[in-house]
């Protein structure tokens, strides 16, 4: 039987790149992202469905669960971005930042772990960023969104696992080709007054050139090795960046 996995989050970058490896690897995809496009995997997608879900609005969760059977494996990996200074962020970017990277993130579990549980088999893989890995400048926010995800992947994996369920981590590096600058809610030119212009320009610049990188192939294959991982590991860095982080730590 083939096995099926849900990614949420798949329009492009890590989401889509991580739908075609799995679906070039045998797998059934059920790739999600809010405004659904069929076109997004060209015409060779026998074994991809591609539907609607907005991980923020608990009608949408449950109508996808509803629709789509069982899953062997879940992909928390969609995510919105905010970078600058934290002073400068209003309250109400903050708690979009939560809904969708932590409070998203944990909605999407719950739907999805009664029916593993009940077969005592499955895996849940959360998406964070190596922003957990050591602090990062303009990132206070949307750090905080992803280390809470990383506390509650820890909590969760002793607590399934008792059922047969795995959870893992996959901590992506930093990976320019990404749609992350497009996905922020806000640019980040609005969020550095004049004030923080001094000590955010050579911060901006070096991630311009950055010196190691992280290819979304390189998160696709970590996502791939934490689903068929048999040896209790916990967190798969992805990306020279973030192996070298995670290294170091």
């Amino acid at each position: 039987m083939t096995n099926t996995i849900l990614i949420t989050g798949t329009s492009s970058g890590y989401g889509k790149a991580t739908a075609e490896l799995f679906h070039s690897r045998g797998w059934n995809v059920i790739a999600t992202m809010r405004q659904p496009d069929p076109a997004t995997f060209g015409s060779d997608s026998d074994r991809i469905r591609v539907l609607p879900l907005d991980v923020t609005n608990e009608d949408s969760i449950a109508a996808l669960i509803g629709s789509v059977g069982p899953v062997d494996a879940l992909v928390n990996n969609a995510g919105v971005g905010g970078v600058g200074a934290f002073e400068a962020m209003p309250m109400s970017l903050i708690r979009a930042l939560i809904e969708t990277n932590t409070i998203g993130v944990m909605a999407m579990c719950r739907a999805v772990i009664p029916q593993m549980r009940e077969r005592r088999s499955g895996t849940i893989v959360n998406v964070t960023s190596s922003a957990t890995l050591t602090p990062f400048p303009l990132a206070a926010a949307y750090t905080a969104t992803k280390q809470a995800i990383e506390g509650f992947t820890g909590s969760l994996a002793h607590e399934l696992g008792h059922f047969g369920v795995r959870v893992k981590l996959v901590e992506p590096g930093y990976a320019p080709t990404t749609r992350f600058g497009a996905n922020a809610l806000v640019p980040v030119e609005r969020l550095l007054p004049g004030e923080y212009a001094d000590f955010a320009r050579p911060i901006l610049e070096a991630f311009a050139r950055p010196a190691l990188t992280t290819e979304v192939d390189d998160v696709a294959e970590a996502v791939w090795n934490a689903v068929h991982d048999s040896e209790g590991q916990l967190r798969f860095p992805a990306g020279q960046d973030a192996v070298m982080l995670a290294q170091a730590t």
